[in-house]
């Protein structure tokens, strides 16, 4: 792909986002685009969002659990921007028509106290810069049809990612742990959709381990000469499966101990 078409790729999704309606699979305009073309499209929605005045609150890691590598055919997770806008509220609720197609994952939040990054990032760095955990909950939508309706081909990773890994939202539950509070791959959430279980899962299924899924985004980040900063979130990946939420969802993920987020949709 041309710098053009990472441009108009990236034109296009933001057009999306503001007329809620979906365009066709990007890898089928564009059959050579790889990884690093899906990350020049995230990155040019990157630096139209700062120039609208958009600030940058976190990061998201995605793709972290074998079954999601396996499915997407792709060995490594990949990675997402945070923006100022897409931050929820505990307990709140979304407002209709905010989304197209919103899903939700239960996730593991880690706030940073001091930054972080350098390709040598290590396991210890990222618990010494951590100031605290918390229960999330990450909302998915996606501004690119999830299956072409003429071919019926699915969308790849590349359309993933070029769609900022499909990130819409985050809601932080109240509690706050300090990191060796807990032993992060043994916090589960039990995830509810309008008082019924939907998923169940553990942190285990983020790399085994959720610390070394900030490690990974840390030195990613170094390739593009960027760091993890003070004050940032990072979603550190779900150990469960999306789950749909049309109107009238009310969410709630019991992650027991650790702590429990709401969020509901209208």
């Amino acid at each position: 792909m041309t710098p053009e078409d990472h441009a108009r790729a990236a034109a296009d999704l933001l057009q999306a986002e503001c007329s809620h309606e979906q365009i066709g699979l990007l890898t089928l305009r564009h059959p050579e685009m790889g990884m690093s073309d899906a990350y020049e499209v995230q990155n040019a929605i990157y630096r139209k969002k700062l120039a609208k005045g958009r600030k940058v609150i976190g990061w998201k890691i995605g793709l972290t659990s074998k079954a999601m590598q396996y499915a997407l055919n792709i060995d490594i997770p990949d990675s997402g921007i945070l923006f100022d806008d897409m931050k929820f509220d505990h307990g709140g609720t979304v407002p209709a028509g905010r989304f197209i197609q919103p899903r939700i994952e239960a996730e593991i939040a880690f706030v940073m106290k001091s930054a972080v990054g350098g390709e040598n990032v290590t396991r210890d760095d990222i618990i010494a810069a951590t100031d605290y955990v918390a229960p999330s909950i990450e909302i998915l939508d996606t501004r690119i049809q999830r299956v072409d309706p003429a071919t019926g081909q699915t969308r790849t990773v590349y359309d993933t990612i070029s769609d900022n890994a499909a990130n819409a939202g985050i809601v932080l539950g109240p509690e706050r742990h300090a990191i060796d509070a807990f032993d992060l791959r043994w916090v589960g959430a039990l995830t509810f959709r309008n008082g019924e279980i939907e998923e169940t899962g553990l942190g285990a299924g983020v790399l085994n381990d959720p610390v070394e899924s900030v490690v990974w985004l840390a030195r990613r980040m170094a390739q593009y000469d960027q760091s993890i900063e003070p004050g940032q979130v990072v979603l550190s990946g779900s150990f469960i499966r999306p789950v749909e939420c049309p109107p009238s969802t009310e969410i709630h993920a019991d992650f027991g101990p650790f702590g429990s987020v709401d969020i509901n949709f209208a």
